[in-house]
């Protein structure tokens, strides 16, 4: 112990040695040098290694830190979630966490209101650089929203140091297409007051390219048709987003607080689409065209009041604050589709537009209480109350003629109200060698969906409501007396509710053969999981789970005709048993490794448009992420990803990898710094998949997007650091932002 302390002592000097000499830079060179020397004798056997960690394993959650990836200005919030060890993006834009996909996604712990690709969208319009840290938290507890399988964190830049600082960034990628992204992070701070605001830009084009090749058979198991599909979409998106806040300090424990999003993107999109009829799967017959024009801007307004009252330094507090969100789409498509026979003469010509605006407004209020106790026990309790009203018309017009023509029955209008509230209580203990934590969460929603029909669309209206109880429970126990090792389980209950969009039962047409829909009739999904887990410092760790899940919600495909339809559905239920490792390591002094690998056996049990679902598959992805400090203001970055075959809705995936590199070079002293990056070096990140379970119907898809890319970024800080005061603030709408699709 006396050794310890020494060391702790001469740490301690040396750390006020770095401080001192950063403020005598302009002091006698000499001067310092023979002081280091003098210090450099009494610290001969300490080394300090200034080297800021990637990922963290917290007892609840995994904190990743976004400053420590070399390649992070270059990126979009979308392309930085995909490199993090454990999270996993889809072609589709939709986000998975271990395995498990149905992830929450909050902003500095608000949800986002939106669809699975309007969400994709905004976090691309978000350059990396403005992000401070990623939380993963596997196993919420009952002080979350009960809402989805995990939540993914994301806490933009809030500097915080006493006067005026700030940084800006700026990045441009080149693959097919060019991208950029700029930003500036501003804040102010001076006793009592506190202001910051990020300002971010993006620009960006890029190509989806889809190859289908479909069968059709009779009762008798021999080919019908078949037909092959290329589809090729270009779009191009800008994106402005603007971020800020301040923080008052009423006393010296009373904060209140107000923050102010606003998001406005513009998405411009060109597709085009060719099909080969074959009769018998064999003999080539109609030959298909089509393009479609679109336009989409969307408005994402938000705006929150928070207050925090600290009764005393031990963590006694209340805090409360009130959330609002206005959420606006606006989508225009115009569509051709032109059918020719085996001789090119033209057999049909049709044309018709898309008008689809939405609206949604999102009301929150949370309030929360902390109370330790001297016996290392806290209580938390807190409630939550949330009202969402969702709009959506979708009008179908023919442009056949001289003029547009309004069709009711290819429109509908679909209004969606919401009312969620919730009360939780959480109660924590410390020993020696134990930790528990057991909650209990209250949720009742009253929902209400009406599709209010037209002259042709009968009015149809539905009820949902349910109360549901959400326990969790977590146990630790470490292994030695400094906690180096140790021992956890926990379980816990999720529900995953229908998202908006997926409720529509409006019918929109991809391509002549190809049509998605929503289904009023969707259940929320359930999911149960228990999970054991070894963990050596902040070296390695290993956790198995089980989880079962109940009224799965699936994207199914429906063969009707020669048509697919693809909607939700709700199936039986699910399983999957995962084996979850992670190993940081540092084979030299300038190499630091970040390992993760995941080991899966999931499987899916159910009837899909009356085709029984039995499908089992045993999935592998290792992820790995390497950095390197070359000098003192040169560090690179090494990164690689590989899954093995997978199972994605009546589909199973392909093995598919990717790797990425980046170098970075601090300049003007420190202060600025220079990156170029290369991701999907080789190009390999294309989904191809084959289908399993379809009612007389087989198809293989390639799916291929503007992955291989170079990028060139800088970025600059300028302003004091000198560090200042923190505060803690709350977030009422955890969950609803997330649902809005």
């Amino acid at each position: 112990m006396k050794r310890n302390t020494n060391q702790m002592k001469q740490i301690a000097a040396l750390l006020l040695f770095v401080v001192t000499g950063l403020q005598m830079q302009g002091q006698d060179s000499l001067k310092k040098t023979d002081t280091s020397k003098k210090f450099n004798q009494q610290l001969a056997e300490v080394t300090v290694t200034a080297k800021r960690p990637l990922m963290i394993q917290a007892v609840d959650k995994t904190i990743v830190d976004v400053k420590a990836m070399v390649s992070g200005t270059a990126l979009n919030t979308i392309e930085l979630l995909e490199r993090i060890p454990g999270i996993t993006v889809n072609s589709n834009g939709d986000i998975s966490l271990n395995g498990r996909g149905g992830v929450l996604v909050l902003i500095d712990g608000r949800a986002t209101y939106m669809s699975s690709q309007d969400l994709s969208s905004y976090l691309k319009s978000i350059p990396a650089a403005n992000l401070d840290k990623i939380e993963l938290i596997d196993n919420p507890s009952s002080k979350y929203d009960a809402s989805g399988s995990a939540i993914i964190n994301i806490k933009l830049r809030k500097n915080r140091n006493a006067g005026f600082t700030g940084n800006a960034n700026s990045g441009i990628s080149q693959g097919k297409y060019f991208r950029s992204n700029s930003s500036v992070n501003l804040n102010y701070s001076s006793g009592k007051l506190n202001v910051f605001s990020n300002f971010g830009i993006n620009t960006a084009k890029e190509y989806i390219k889809d190859s289908y090749d479909r069968k059709f058979y009779n009762e008798t198991g021999n080919i019908t048709s078949s037909i092959l599909i290329d589809n090729y979409q270009v779009t191009s998106t800008s994106n402005i987003n603007i971020y800020s806040g301040v923080d008052y300090m009423i006393t010296p424990k009373s904060t209140i607080g107000a923050n102010f999003s606003y998001n406005k993107g513009n998405r411009d999109m060109d597709f085009d689409y060719q099909s080969r009829y074959f009769v018998n799967g064999i003999h080539p017959s109609d030959i298909g065209l089509g393009t479609t024009t679109g336009n989409n801007e969307r408005k994402n307004t938000g705006f929150n009041l928070n207050f925090l009252h600290q009764y005393n330094k031990d963590g006694h507090e209340l805090s409360a604050d009130f959330n609002y969100l206005e959420y606006t789409s606006g989508n225009d498509r115009i569509l051709q589709n032109l059918l020719y026979d085996n001789n090119n003469a033209l057999m049909k010509e049709d044309m018709f537009q898309y008008v689809v605006p939405v609206s949604s407004r999102i009301y929150a209020f949370k309030a929360d209480y902390v109370h330790p106790f001297k016996n290392k026990m806290k209580l938390e309790a807190g409630i939550k109350t949330s009202v969402i009203n969702n709009d959506n018309i979708s009008g179908y017009f023919d442009l056949n003629g001289q003029s547009p023509v309004f069709v009711p029955e290819n429109s509908n209008h679909f209004q969606y109200d919401e009312n969620i509230n919730a009360a939780y209580v959480n109660l924590q203990k410390s020993w020696r060698r134990w930790q528990a934590q057991f909650g209990l969460r209250l949720e009742n929603m009253q929902a209400t969906g009406n599709q209010l029909g037209n002259i042709v669309v009968t009015k149809n209206e539905f009820k949902k409501s349910n109360t549901e109880l959400f326990p969790s429970a977590f146990v630790l126990y470490k292994l030695d007396s400094l906690g180096k090792n140790s021992l956890s389980l926990l379980t816990v209950r999720r529900i995953n509710r229908p998202n908006y969009q997926q409720l529509n039962p409006f019918l929109f047409l991809k391509d002549e053969y190809t049509y998605t829909s929503g289904n009023p009739d969707l259940n929320p999904q359930f999911q149960y999981r228990i999970e054991a887990k070894y963990q050596h410092r902040q070296l390695y760790w290993f956790g198995l789970s089980y989880n079962k899940f109940t009224q799965v919600i699936f994207n199914t495909t429906e063969v009707v005709g020669e048509k697919y339809l693809n909607r939700p559905n709700n199936i039986a239920k699910g399983f999957m048993f995962l084996l979850n490792s992670g190993l940081t390591v540092s084979p030299a002094k300038w190499w630091n490794m970040n390992n993760v690998l995941r080991i899966s056996r999931m499987g899916i049990r159910g009837d899909v448009n009356n085709v029984d679902l039995s499908t089992d598959a045993f999935v592998v992805r290792i992820e790995m992420l390497n950095l390197f400090t070359i000098s003192k203001t040169i560090n690179a970055e090494l990164g690689g990803y590989y899954a093995s075959k997978d199972l994605n809705g009546q589909a199973y995936t392909m093995q598919i990898f990717r790797t990425n590199a980046a170098v970075q070079k601090k300049i003007l002293n420190d202060r600025g710094s220079l990156r170029f990056g290369m991701d999907d070096i080789f190009h390999s990140w294309i989904y191809r998949s084959y289908s399993i379970d379809l009612k007389q119907s087989s198809f293989y898809q390639e799916n291929e997007t503007d992955t291989q890319r170079f990028s060139v970024s800088f970025s600059y800080r300028f302003g004091k650091d000198s560090n200042a005061r923190k505060r803690k603030q709350g977030n009422g709408n955890d969950e609803e932002k997330g649902r809005l699709e």
